[in-house]
Formats: structure tokens, sequence, C-alpha cells
């Protein structure tokens, strides 16, 4: 008898996935009047990279396909006028696209000034003993101190990016 491929059995182990619930891709879209000027300073703030969307952006405009008035450029190279990412820079990203697929932050261009407190914000956690230094770095960076937090639960400095974002530094 002829040996068997220890492959030959693989369909007792498959199974069809289509239907079962897998994690769902997800970006954090910030609205911005400035999503260039957002996306700069979150990029420095979380040490993180801005995308770059040049060669679709290029490939774009070749086929006609995004007129020439909603781009712009960005660090001397074109960029969408109305929105732009930032992504961790460990993260896998589509090279053809520019867009990362992993952990994102999406600034897009709205008309209106941010208004109220915001419902979502995001925690930086520099490290132990290095708060007052990363609060420094960012205040150089255009953010503001708004106010310094003590509880028995823990203590953090809230802050606001340059539109008023807050965030807050653990």
């Amino acid at each position: 008898m002829p040996a068997r491929s220890c492959n030959q059995y693989n369909w007792l182990h498959e199974r069809d996935t289509r239907n079962e619930p897998t994690p769902v891709h997800w970006k954090l879209v910030v609205d911005s009047l400035d999503p260039h000027t957002q996306a700069d300073f979150w990029a420095a703030a979380l040490h993180y990279t801005v995308e770059d969307n040049s060669a679709l952006i290029e490939r774009l405009l070749g086929l006609g396909a995004l007129p020439g008035a909603a781009t712009l450029e960005h660090h001397g190279r074109p960029a969408f006028r109305d929105l732009i990412a930032v992504r961790h820079p460990a993260d896998p990203f589509d090279a053809d696209s520019g867009t990362g697929l992993g952990r994102r932050l999406l600034f897009q261009r709205v008309p209106e000034e941010k208004s109220v407190k915001n419902r979502l914000h995001l925690d930086l956690h520099p490290g132990a003993g290095r708060r007052e230094s990363e609060v420094e770095r960012l205040t150089a960076l255009g953010a503001r101190v708004l106010r310094e937090v003590a509880e028995p639960s823990g203590a953090w400095v809230v802050m606001a990016d340059p539109e008023g974002n807050e965030f807050c530094v653990h």
C-alpha cells in the first residue's frame, strides 16, 4: 500500500469559518479643522508614522478618478486634502495605497470647531517615572495642560491637543 500524505485527511480538521465571528479591523476617526496639523501632532506624540498615500493619489489623479482640488502637498508629497492618518510604525500597511492595516488614527476635515468635551479620549502611558517629562514634551509639540488629577486610584494629567481634544497622560 502506498504511503499516504500527512495532509490527506486535513478535511477532517477543516471547518467552514465564514459565519464565525472574527476580530473587526477598526481605526479611530477624529474630526479636525486641520487634519494635517493634527496628524503631525499625533504622529509626534505617539511616535507614529504619518501615512504616505502619495502613490495611490498619483494613480487616482492619473486615472481622472480624483480631482486635483481634492489634494494638497504635505511634507513634499501629494496628500488627500480632507483626510490623513497616522499608524503605528511596526504595524503592517498596504504598499500600494500606503494605508495602515493595524493601529491607526484618521483625521478628517469638518467645518465646525470642537464644541463639547470628548466622550472618548486616549490615555497615554509613557512608563514609570516619565509622566512629567512626557507632559513637557507634549506641551512643546503644541498640547496644553487642562488639569492635574490625583485620586486614590492614581494620578494623571489631562491635556488637550492643538484643536482641544482631551487626552490623559498617566
